[in-house]
């Protein structure tokens, strides 16, 4: 006898999409903000291009370790709501408000002692060395406020807030911009018809877009503290500071494998950006800007990310087996169909978003192939970010840990060596390998969600 197919739990889409629109939203207006920012750094020629993006990826080194500490609190919390245990929300976003003291502090400490050294080992152009470390100092100086737009971020959307989040990014994404144009350019005057606007500018170019940034980036700090304390379900008004074993012991479970997961990978990436960055500053600028440009595709991934997190921690704490497999069958379609239209996008106008940010034609043109190259595999790179978006909220975040750790280096930084120091193949070659990179996490998470080894409460088998 055959069995029917089970139709698509259409009940979830309104809750799914209802998490992740803010959180692509609050995305886009940050994608744009970097494309803006890209843009306006990028007027000032090539070196300065170069002398923001030579740092970008220890960049990423702080704020994805800081990133999996949220994941930690995301998961305790998600499934706190999910079981009812109000206190215990309360609790932890106490502690997470501890986290964000001593980590912000430490990580402050940690850049700005290290800023004279990143460009020397990120290999940098000697002539663009000294600006590159005084961006990097500036950016860093906030880390403090950084550190809690990113956990306290996290703390909300675990309880399903994803638009305050949105909010404050827009206000620090607007902060970031009007600063852009009084800091980086001079004063100048232009027309509005027969009325004369004198727009003040400070002239400080690259430490002019830095200080734009540092700025934003305390407002933002403020600002999601702010709202953080005000929130109903998350406010840590009245909780202890002192350390909580009960807390931290399950928070940290689940952020050291993902922490060590994303500085690993985030390590690999400054590796990797080293080792382009060795190829010239026409490879260093088309990397920076083909990063920019393909970060604005990857928003439908990421929010549908957002979401899975929040809904199957909601329904692992629930003890929901049920709800847990319908997220997956429900979320994965809409995610896969959402990472075709982008990536077909990506493909289209890869040369057209590349000119957005150069005049350069060596630039444009290699830019435009590693993105066409990079659209292709984005629908596969999608399905994988699903998957570990899920565990992560489940709390299962070793596994993730171990196939990223061994795709970064034992993929894309080995074949990264292999084909720019070795046979000269340069920034083509590079990017070759960070697709092979994704496409191996696609292997791997679709096993383990075909066998069920994504999903705690169903490790023997995926069907119900």
């Amino acid at each position: 006898m055959i069995k029917a197919k089970k139709k698509l739990p259409l009940e979830m889409l309104p809750v799914i999409l209802a998490l992740a629109w803010p959180t692509m939203l609050e995305q886009l207006l940050h994608t744009a903000v970097q494309y803006i920012d890209t843009a306006m750094v990028g007027s000032l020629g090539t070196e300065a291009t170069a002398a923001v993006g030579a740092t970008t990826t220890v960049n990423w080194l702080f704020g994805s370790t800081i990133s999996a500490i949220g994941v930690g609190f995301l998961a305790f919390i998600s499934q706190a709501k999910g079981a009812g245990k109000l206190g215990d929300i309360k609790k932890a976003s106490a502690q997470a408000c501890l986290s964000v003291l001593v980590i912000g502090l430490l990580f402050t400490v940690i850049a700005l002692t290290l800023s004279p050294f990143v460009p020397i080992w990120m290999q940098v152009d000697e002539s663009i060395q000294t600006t590159a470390s005084i961006y990097f100092f500036i950016l860093y100086t906030p880390m403090l406020f950084r550190t809690a737009s990113i956990i306290f971020g996290t703390v909300l959307r675990a309880v399903g807030d994803t638009k305050t989040p949105m909010r404050v990014g827009i206000l620090v994404n607007a902060t970031n911009i009007i600063l852009n144009f009084i800091m980086i350019y001079p004063t100048r005057v232009t027309m509005l018809g027969d009325l004369i606007i004198i727009i003040p500018g400070m002239n400080l170019g690259v430490i002019g877009a830095g200080i734009a940034s540092a700025i934003a980036f305390l407002v933002g700090g403020v600002c999601i503290f702010i709202a953080l304390w005000r929130h109903p379900l998350v406010s840590p008004k009245g909780e202890s500071l002192k350390p909580n074993p009960h807390i931290l012991k399950p928070c940290l479970k689940v952020a050291l494998p993902n922490a060590l997961q994303r500085f690993g990978t985030s390590f690999g990436y400054v590796a990797f950006a080293s080792m382009v960055n060795s190829l010239g500053e026409i490879s260093t600028a088309t990397h920076t800007i083909a990063n920019t440009v393909e970060s604005a595709f990857y928003i439908p991934g990421y929010g549908m990310q957002s979401a899975a997190s929040t809904l199957a921690g909601n329904a692992y704490g629930a003890r929901d087996k049920k709800k847990i497999k319908d997220l997956s069958r429900m979320i994965l379609p809409i995610e896969v169909v959402l990472m075709i239209i982008s990536g077909g996008l990506l493909f289209l106008l890869a040369p057209f978003m590349m000119s957005l940010f150069s005049t350069d034609a060596e630039v444009i043109s290699l830019g435009a192939t590693v993105l066409r190259m990079v659209a292709i595999s984005e629908p596969f790179y999608g399905v994988s970010i699903i998957i570990e978006g899920m565990m992560h909220g489940m709390g299962k975040t070793t596994m993730p840990f171990i196939t990223n750790i061994i795709g970064m280096w034992a993929i894309r930084i080995v074949g990264t060596f292999i084909c720019t120091q070795i046979f000269s193949f340069g920034l083509i070659g590079a990017w070759a390998c960070m697709i092979l990179h994704n496409l191996m996490l696609f292997v791997m998470f679709l096993i383990f969600y075909l066998t069920g080894k994504y999903n705690p409460m169903n490790k023997k088998e995926l069907s119900a």
